[in-house]
């Protein structure tokens, strides 16, 4: 299936596998699943996920039970051509639209968890004016405090199953949507879980995306920064203090 050998990186032995390099596969994919009725869950790894694996051992346990994981943010997309394994960006939030093109097109309901229930109900509405025919069967938004391996996420993945969804986009932004995904593996085996963080919130309009300009020269990551300093500068400073580590294990794979 693969064009190259993907990207991988090591936490706690455990090893994450980039093995989706290209639209094209993650499509084909989606695709033959949908169509099989076989459930998914979908990440979208990024340098803060690498931080947090870096520091849980159950965190990067979860992100080897999923199921397809994507590079979302440029640092993982220049590692990978560092390797020689490159891959291409497929940030969370503009994999929504796609998804829900191929969703509308073979027939599969789609569900929204996450966010607030006036966020997720104002990007159906956007999203039902881009895909006409889209089928959004379901819309949750968690209480305070949703623990993802609780009885309230058991309910809502009963919920799931009995609705039929085939896609469910989970905004609950990391560890825990990526943890909720991979409980739904194993209790709601045949629904497709894509983890993508704000991406229904930019699609609401509660968030605002940086200019595509800005995007299309990778610094994206400085223009949040900036908008919310606060908050973004001391996640960012953590991300930049374990790229010498990357930068090493990419050299690695580039020389095997």
């Amino acid at each position: 299936m693969y064009r190259n050998t993907p990207v991988q990186f090591v936490f706690h032995d455990v090893t994450i596998t980039v093995n989706m390099p290209t639209r094209t596969d993650l499509m084909q994919e989606l695709r033959r699943r949908f169509s099989a009725q076989d459930g998914f869950a979908l990440a979208t790894v990024n340098l803060d996920h690498l931080v947090k694996m870096q520091s849980s051992q159950g965190f990067t346990r979860t992100y080897a039970a999923q199921d397809m994981v994507v590079a979302d943010g440029w640092p993982i997309v220049a590692l990978s051509r560092l390797a020689r394994k490159p891959v291409e960006l497929m940030p969370g939030s503009d994999m929504v639209l796609p998804l829900c093109r191929l969703a509308a097109e073979v027939g599969t309901p789609v569900g929204f968890f996450g966010s607030t229930q006036e966020a997720l109900e104002a990007a159906r509405d956007a999203l039902r004016t881009k895909v006409p025919s889209l089928n959004v069967a379901l819309i949750l938004s968690p209480p305070m405090g949703f623990d993802p391996d609780g009885e309230a996420a058991l309910k809502v993945l009963h919920q799931l199953t009995d609705k039929g969804i085939g896609l469910c986009f989970v905004a609950l932004g990391a560890p825990k949507q990526e943890a909720f995904a991979a409980r739904g593996r194993q209790v709601a085996p045949t629904v497709g879980f894509a983890s993508i963080g704000a991406g229904l919130d930019f699609l609401s309009g509660r968030q605002h995306r940086a200019p595509k300009v800005v995007r299309r020269i990778g610094m994206e990551w400085l223009w949040r920064a900036l908008s919310s300093p606060r908050r973004l500068v001391p996640r960012y400073a953590k991300c930049f203090a374990i790229l010498p580590r990357q930068l090493m294990g990419a050299m690695q794979q580039r020389r095997n």
